[in-house]
């Protein structure tokens, strides 16, 4: 007999495996085209949450362009409930902050710009957000919030407007060896032409007034008071004085 199987055995262990294994094979079958089809859905979900985000967002540009304040809070409002997932929510606060300013309301801006800053919003959009935020508060005459907002961030491609807004700031409060020294890196940054106008901080720095030394600071020592004794003694002889003239 030949040591192949025959054809009906062959089917036959066929059978049995098919009933042994025949439900995994077809739930993992259903799992995978339910998984293919979830991502599918997501990605197309996405692509149009884009899409409709991203005619929301001209249309705001729209009522920017014209100044239309109301409208164009109610679609920064709809971006930020809907659309929450996507870019056009964060880059919508940017437009209405600069709105904002262009119809005096700094301070609308102002809690505009820190929703961007607090909240989840990409690096990149955070970054511009925080140094328009430092703008509005040194039109303020904050610059104390303007140092708290800004020292200690580790940023290369925004280190030199950073740089220039602290210079800014410190002028201000009258810490002019810490402008000197915010400007000063300014000017040795090499991505700064790319970023800031170096001619003027440069100007900022030589308009700097000097700082003053500590000898400069010290108050004058107050005249010293006549020694108690010496008081006294004046007075016993001014009183003997009149006695003999007496």
């Amino acid at each position: 007999m030949d040591d192949l199987l025959s054809e009906k055995e062959q089917i036959d262990q066929i059978r049995s495996w098919w009933s042994t294994y025949g439900g995994y094979v077809i739930g993992g079958l259903g799992l995978g085209i339910a998984g293919l089809a979830g991502i599918n859905y997501y990605t197309t979900s996405k692509l149009e949450g884009q899409i409709e985000g991203s005619a929301l967002y001209e249309s705001l540009t729209d009522h920017v362009a014209t100044g239309s304040v109301e409208s164009a809070e109610a679609v920064v409002a709809q971006l930020s409930t809907d659309y929450t997932d996507t870019s056009y929510a964060a880059q919508s606060l940017l437009a209405m902050a600069r709105l904002y300013m262009d119809q005096n309301r700094d301070q609308d801006a102002a809690d505009a710009l820190r929703r961007i800053v607090d909240g989840d919003a990409d690096v990149e959009i955070k970054l511009v957000a925080r140094a328009r935020l430092a703008r509005v508060l040194l039109y303020q005459n904050q610059p104390q919030e303007v140092i708290d907002l800004l020292e200690g961030q580790e940023t290369t491609a925004f280190a030199a407007i950073y740089n220039e807004l602290l210079g800014d700031a410190y002028h201000a409060l009258g810490r002019i060896e810490d402008a000197q020294t915010a400007y000063q890196s300014v000017m040795l940054d090499p991505m700064a032409p790319n970023t800031v106008d170096q001619r003027l901080v440069q100007w900022k720095a030589l308009d700097l007034p000097e700082a003053s030394s500590p000898a400069e600071t010290m108050e004058t020592p107050a005249a010293e008071e006549p020694a108690a004794e010496e008081a006294v003694e004046g007075s016993e002889v001014d009183d003997t004085e009149a006695e003999e003239t007496e």
